[in-house]
């Protein structure tokens, strides 16, 4: 799968001209662009909602065990998997508002939308709308709140149950209260989150600049097996740099085309370009400050694949949460313990809110023309007793249920937009046509040749001008 997702981000990077890089422009200014509606939300606010999803403990917790297995080399491969990832991201959630629909009051879409109406395989959005619920409701919420319990505790010895019954209570009074609820929570709380993280990395890295030089060069050298003591690593480099990219940025899982189709705006390659984007926030942003604060400081540990240390700067820390709080300990001596313990349960929690929302539109997909009210309180039941499991239980067995979510998403997925790719290709080409011609882009896919975006076709004009 690790292997897969690298060429499917390479295959997309080819088909798109490299749009991350000749669009970098527009993606910022899409960013900003698109107000709210009474159905769906503003890019901003979408983006928002897809980065809480993106940025949760991989970026903190997964970023150190790149480090601990591959080297200081799994680093630029992460960075690697975000380029390429910006490209997959692009396809997917252009598709999501491709063939996104209007359902009860509310815009939804994603993979088993996009599967059905691209493809005409029920049974595969299907297989995908089932795989997705049970990993988003079940199998998933345990690593995040495991991690908050985790950092909790040890910051503050605080026990997991306290916690578990916290974060239950939080996330019940958010999930009550609806999509709008969750969107307005994440759109304060992910910008303040991630910016604080990566000031004290700024800072962490200035107090300690005179490594800058040595650690660009040992993570080059690493990548590409030229340093002496990561040489015979560059397997385990690219492995657990891919690997933990994925995971952190999600590029290709499916889970950031739910979150896309909610917004309002003109053409679906606008939103596709702002999650693009977001790829880059989560790993060259987010991730690189994890990374910078524990190669800076110098405190990491690295294991061969025989489990002899090839570094051992910090005796017998467990990979994960206690690198950065090492590093954060280094500058801020009795700081790093209670910083990441709060920045765990800020990336965490709201990663839990986004599992959501994707659960909830994925029962909203299977039960179309149902009544899904009873199908709704159970699944804020099942998120909220996961979400308490989890946070009580061991985090070899939470990481363990989270990989199977995960792994089952992703293959269907990706299989999934490399059948669809087209119709995301031709919406690119046409609003980059009319950006030449001066146009604010306007998609209209009959002229296309694109079928079954019914959106577009049926409610998009009558939508307008009910807003005008």
């Amino acid at each position: 799968m690790i292997y897969f997702c690298l060429g499917v981000g390479l295959l997309f990077s080819i088909l798109t001209r490299f749009l991350q890089i000749r669009l970098i422009k527009d993606m910022i200014i899409q960013m900003f662009k698109g107000k709210s509606s009474d159905a769906g939300v503003s890019s901003f606010q979408a983006l928002s909602l897809t980065l809480s999803g993106r940025v949760g403990t991989g970026n903190i917790a997964g970023v150190a065990t790149a480090i601990a297995f591959g080297g200081p080399g799994a680093v630029f491969w992460m960075w690697v998997m975000a380029l390429l990832g910006a490209a997959t991201s692009f396809i997917e959630c252009t598709l999501a508002q491709i063939y996104k629909v209007k359902q009860d009051g509310q815009y939804r879409g994603g993979p088993a939308y996009y599967i059905e109406k691209g493809t005409g395989w029920k049974w595969y959005a299907v297989l995908f709308a089932i795989a997705a619920l049970l990993a988003m409701s079940i199998l998933m919420p345990g690593v995040q709140s495991n991690s908050i319990a985790l950092g909790l505790e040890n910051a503050f010895d605080l026990s997991t149950t306290v916690t578990g019954s916290g974060l239950v209570i939080l996330l019940g009074f958010i999930i009550f209260g609806g999509v709008k609820r969750i969107v307005n929570v994440a759109q304060y709380v992910v910008p303040f989150m991630a910016l604080g993280y990566i000031v004290l990395a700024f800072i962490i890295m200035v107090m300690n600049i005179g490594e800058l030089p040595g650690v660009f060069a040992l993570i080059f050298k690493s990548a590409f097996a030229l340093d002496s003591a990561f040489g015979g690593l560059i397997g385990m480099a690219v492995l657990w740099g891919v690997k933990r990219g994925v995971y952190s940025n999600e590029a290709g899982q499916g889970t950031g085309p739910h979150g896309a189709a909610a917004a309002e705006v003109s053409h679906p390659a606008k939103q596709g370009l702002v999650q693009a984007f977001s790829i880059y926030i989560d790993t060259l942003l987010v991730c690189s400050a994890t990374a910078f604060m524990i190669l800076f400081t110098g405190m990491y540990n690295t294991q061969a694949p025989d489990g002899s240390y090839i570094v051992n700067n910090l005796g017998d820390v467990e990979p994960g949460p206690g690198y950065t709080q090492a590093a954060i300990e280094t500058v801020l001596p009795g700081f790093g313990a209670g910083f990441v313990a709060v920045a765990l349960f800020f990336f965490a929690f709201t990663t839990i809110m986004a599992y959501y929302y994707i659960a909830e539109t994925n029962i909203a997909y299977l039960l179309r023309g149902k009544n899904s009210k009873w199908a709704m309180l159970g699944l804020k039941i099942v998120i909220l007793a996961a979400t308490f499991y989890g946070s009580v239980k061991t985090a070899a067995l939470a990481w363990a249920l989270g990989d199977v979510g995960l792994g089952i998403m992703v293959w269907l997925n990706l299989i999934a937009i490399l059948i669809l790719a087209k119709p995301a290709l031709i919406a690119l080409k046409d609003y980059e046509n009319q950006k030449k011609q001066g146009i604010d882009p306007i998609f209209e896919p009959e002229k296309l040749g694109i079928k079954n975006a019914d959106y577009w076709v049926n409610e998009y004009k009558k939508d307008q001008e009910r807003v005008s």
